[in-house]
């Protein structure tokens, strides 16, 4: 048997440890604004090339995840709500459009961690993000980590 809840707790002490230390260092150099666009922005910028890419496969898997693993949802539910609460607890800004992108990103983990955590079978009932859908979250990805890459990393180059 896996203890997930053993290893999750593992990870968040290590992430608030290394938010802690690595954060305020961090803040000096570049602003949480620009540190968190610099990671988010990729991953989103990946994921809606991958979604345009490998379309068939994401569908197929958004399709089979009402036989998804209990142990692996919650886990998937943990590593959300961990991230975004990370993000929620350095960057809880709301003053400009760099800043609410990225405060809501945390609040999006957050909300869906917590969904996965304590609703897992509501969270799996939700209409499935296929067709039209797909095709929209392939748009809001790609132009959300392009926004967010310009932000975090267009501050770097012009150093």
């Amino acid at each position: 048997m896996v203890d997930v809840t053993g290893d999750c707790t593992l990870a968040l002490a290590f992430a608030l440890f290394v938010a802690h230390v690595v954060g305020p260092a961090m803040e000096r150099e570049y602003p949480m604004t620009e540190l968190i666009a610099r990671i988010a922005g990729p991953y989103l910028l990946l994921t809606g090339l991958g979604f345009a890419v490998s379309r068939d496969f994401y569908q197929r898997m958004v399709m089979g995840n009402a036989q998804a693993d209990p142990i692996l949802l919650n886990l998937s539910g943990a590593v959300h709500f961990i991230v975004g609460m990370i993000v929620l607890n350095n960057h809880f800004r709301w003053s400009g459009l760099a800043e609410i992108v990225v405060s809501m990103i945390g609040v999006a983990a957050v909300v869906k961690g917590a969904a996965l955590i304590a609703v897992p079978e509501t969270t799996l009932q939700t209409p499935k993000t296929t067709g039209r859908v797909l095709t929209a979250s392939t748009v809001g990805f790609i132009l959300a980590g392009a926004y967010l890459c310009w932000i975090g990393y267009l501050p770097v180059l012009a150093r």
